[in-house]
């Protein structure tokens, strides 16, 4: 009896488990040969398959707008938005620099105190303008200090004053000289130096004469004081010499005039021989020739269809 009911309770047990397996079997296999019903939301598939749209929805427009704007944001490409205002009239390509623009004009401007930079640079623009056309005229526009400051302080050596003035007088090109601001010290000698009736000012410019100075260089031995001395007295007497050939007047009167600094107001320097005419600013254009008009440069530029 006790044997029947352990046989009995054995047998129910592992029927139990039995149909638990199958019923999680059941659960875990597919159904085959059953066909599920779409869902009705359409949804973006990703970028390798094509977008789902439910059957018997015609809507070919759409489904090729929807793909176009997936694949785009799927290829993080920016959206091309178009823009108004000035970048839409913004030039194709970049104009030139503005140095460029005036050595083709075979203009030079001298607006910095006169350092080696400064120097190389215009001896540089020289040679090149008459390399390019030989004896076509130069225009050098002037507004410097000359080697120095405004506040009087020394900031480069008279040699580079005379390299200039040198070179001017290598190339075969006459150099017109025009004074639009100031011309102080070596600036005014190299405005005193353009080709002969070809030196002016505008109405409100100013000149100025004074003897040479050198940079304070600390302390210094007795015998390099004097070996200073010497060579500052020859570049002094150089300056005198360059001045007397240009204005006409004599070394010893153009050293008594230097002892202090000598202004000159356009009529002034006119008068001195350091010009030869003071001009408007509105017929500047005939001091200096044909000047291109501006739709002329934008045109080589290539700012503007030829």
């Amino acid at each position: 009896m006790k044997g029947s009911a352990m046989t009995r309770g054995s047998s129910g047990a592992a029927w139990g488990r039995s149909a638990t397996m199958a019923t999680r079997q059941s659960r875990a296999a597919p159904t085959r040969g059953v066909r599920r019903r779409p869902a009705l939301v359409a949804r973006a598939h990703s970028a390798s398959e094509s977008l789902w749209v439910p059957p018997g929805l015609d809507l070919p427009n759409l489904r090729h707008e929807l793909q176009r704007e997936t694949t785009t944001m799927n290829s993080g490409a920016p959206a091309s938005v178009s823009s108004g205002g000035y970048d839409e009239h913004r030039a194709k390509t970049p104009p030139p620099d503005l140095p460029s623009i005036l050595l083709d004009a075979r203009i030079v401007w001298l607006g910095m105190p006169i350092v080696s930079a400064v120097s190389e640079l215009l001896i540089a623009q020289l040679l090149y303008l008459q390399y390019k056309e030989p004896g076509k005229d130069i225009y050098m526009y002037i507004n410097s200090t000359g080697t120095c400051r405004a506040d009087g302080s020394v900031v480069g050596y008279e040699t580079e004053a005379t390299a200039i003035y040198d070179t001017m007088n290598y190339v075969s090109s006459d150099i017109a000289t025009i004074n639009v601001g100031v011309a102080i010290g070596n600036s005014c000698m190299i405005l005193a130096a353009g080709a002969k009736g070809k030196r002016a000012m505008l109405p409100n410019a100013t000149a100025m004469l004074h003897q040479p100075r050198i940079p304070a260089t600390g302390s210094r031995q007795a015998i390099e004081i004097a070996i200073k001395n010497r060579e500052v007295q020859a570049q002094k007497n150089d300056m005198l010499g360059i001045l007397s050939k240009h204005t006409g007047h004599s070394v010893e009167k153009l050293n008594a005039d230097m002892q202090r600094p000598l202004y000159m107001q356009p009529k002034d320097a006119l008068d001195y021989g350091i010009v030869d005419s003071v001009v408007e600013s509105k017929r500047v254009e005939n001091l200096i020739g044909d000047v291109k008009a501006a739709k002329q440069w934008d045109t080589e530029a290539g700012l503007v269809a030829k």
